[in-house]
């Protein structure tokens, strides 16, 4: 499978984000086969027919989506190459964190890393001008620098991609509030990390140094779901990403993620999702590659 990776072409200043119109890059979203990239995208159609399945559900694209994509994320997209404008705007996670001087930021983004809430928000055709006029404003920073343009885009960027959390707890009636703490954003960016090899809670409150009573009181006043449901969806979501995209056997994957036996993963799958693997992956293959997501 294809790793698409960031293209680090020089701009009139030395940020490591890039903004154009989807023409640019078009091919990939009309290449049907999976691949993933080692970047974030939000992506801002203002015109789209078809679908893409991204985490193993399958998104509609219509007119005045926004879609918002995490790293290495497989996809494969199904479009209608002549019903397709777009803009885009892609970064990798060390260029944010590091810009906004905030290890945890991109975790603070309701829409990335999110497997419980769709990946896309229907909006207005005003607010679609109004979020491409402000890329179209970093943009031209990026390409006709001067010596404030790094703080102009630092200060852009910011806006818009608050603004989409904001809007995107709304669509989502997530809560927004200032948390007292990071133990949730720190638990999210742990899962990433560690989830192949620690599948307990007590793994994660033992590398925070804190309660699971804590931990699971930031998770859910953050994310509005326990902390074992996060870690359960990540896990699942893992299994999934092993048997569509590898050639490993059940008894590999659950090596792999260290279950004790396959017999544990595979009741496992279960109980999270309904389905055996056998019959999740025969769905799959039968062209039931993903199931809808709703608005």
């Amino acid at each position: 499978m294809r790793t698409i990776k960031f293209n680090k072409t020089r701009c009139g200043v030395e940020v490591l984000l890039r903004v154009g119109s989807g023409n640019e890059i078009k091919e990939a979203y009309t290449d049907t086969r999976v691949y993933n990239t080692d970047y974030f995208e939000i992506l801002i159609f203002r015109k789209a027919k078809g679908y893409v399945v991204l985490n193993q559900r399958k998104i509609e694209l219509a007119d005045n989506t926004v879609v918002f994509i995490s790293p290495f994320q497989k996809r494969q997209w199904q479009v209608d190459p002549e019903n397709l404008d777009f803009t885009f705007l892609i970064f990798q996670e060390g260029f944010l964190n590091d810009f906004f001087a905030d290890k945890l930021f991109t975790y603070r983004l309701l829409y990335f890393y999110q497997l419980d809430y769709p990946l896309r928000m229907n909006v207005s055709a005003e607010y679609i001008q109004k979020a491409c006029s402000t890329l179209t404003e970093i943009h031209t920073e990026l390409k006709e620098a001067n010596p404030d343009s790094e703080h102009l885009i630092r200060s852009l960027l910011y806006y818009l991609l608050l603004k989409f959390n904001r809007d995107y707890a709304q669509h989502n009636h997530l809560p927004l509030n200032k948390p007292e703490n990071n133990y949730a954003y720190q638990f999210k960016k742990l899962l990433e990390l560690h989830i192949r090899e620690k599948q307990r809670i007590s793994e994660y409150t033992f590398l925070l140094d804190i309660s699971r009573i804590t931990l699971n009181k930031a998770v859910q006043a953050q994310f509005n779901v326990t902390a074992t449901h996060l870690l359960k969806q990540r896990l699942l979501f893992e299994i999934k990403n092993y048997l569509i995209h590898s050639d490993l056997t059940v008894a590999d994957i659950a090596h792999e993620l260290n279950f004790s036996e396959p017999n544990h993963l595979m009741r496992f799958f279960k109980t999270q999702s309904g389905q055996t693997t056998s019959a999740f992956l025969l769905d799959y293959q039968n062209g039931s590659k993903a199931e809808s997501f709703g608005s």
